[in-house]
């Protein structure tokens, strides 16, 4: 019975414990990602439109409602890719994709896997395509994630991000609607993550 009782103890001791070391993190929570942007490149129009892939830097910060319910703003700084039609380069644009999106997080032990769903709001700028050619500057639409923030230290976490965001642009020629692009890219993600 004593063994009972002490075994007991010492679970909600260590239950206690942990829930005290959860309440202690607080609510804010930043990112900072290398990631590799990898687009679908899907072309309705007749010139075989595509953007190349690239690598760059990301900050997300994310604020905790509770232990499981977050919402992570994603930020970068506005993306210059090249523009190719039929495998030649034409021209050249830079795309701010910033993402709001709503998370859950899991309660695992020893690592912290999440998911989350959102909006995210493409801006392009600086086009340069032949003349004539033009494309839509705004771009809405749905982001996915999936990832997982991994404890290193006191409030320092290694993290593993992986998005998928819809972005598209109608493609003008003279005016005349020739179709749309579509980049829809997906995001891997490594970063560090800093809990206070």
């Amino acid at each position: 019975m004593k063994k009972n009782l002490l075994a007991i103890a010492v679970l909600c001791a260590l239950t206690s414990g942990a829930a005290l070391a959860q309440q202690a993190e607080g609510p804010w929570m930043v990112r900072a990602r290398v990631v590799h942007l990898n687009s679908a490149n899907k072309d309705s129009t007749p010139l075989g439109l595509t953007i190349n892939d690239k690598t760059l830097p990301e900050v997300d910060i994310t604020y905790f409602f509770n232990k499981n319910v977050a919402a992570e703003l994603i930020l970068t700084v506005p993306q210059k890719q090249t523009l190719s039609a039929s495998g030649t380069v034409i021209g050249s644009l830079k795309h701010l994709p910033p993402a709001l999106l709503l998370q859950y997080h899991f309660d695992a032990p020893g690592f912290k896997p999440y998911v989350g769903a959102g909006l995210n709001y493409t801006r392009f700028s600086s086009v340069k395509l032949p003349a004539g050619v033009d494309i839509d500057r705004n771009s809405f639409g749905p982001a996915l994630q999936v990832g997982v923030d991994i404890p290193l230290a006191k409030n320092l976490y290694l993290n593993l991000d992986v998005k998928k965001v819809y972005i598209k642009t109608d493609v003008t020629a003279g005016g005349a609607k020739l179709g749309t692009f579509k980049v829809d890219p997906v995001l891997v993600g490594v970063g560090l993550g800093w809990r206070f």
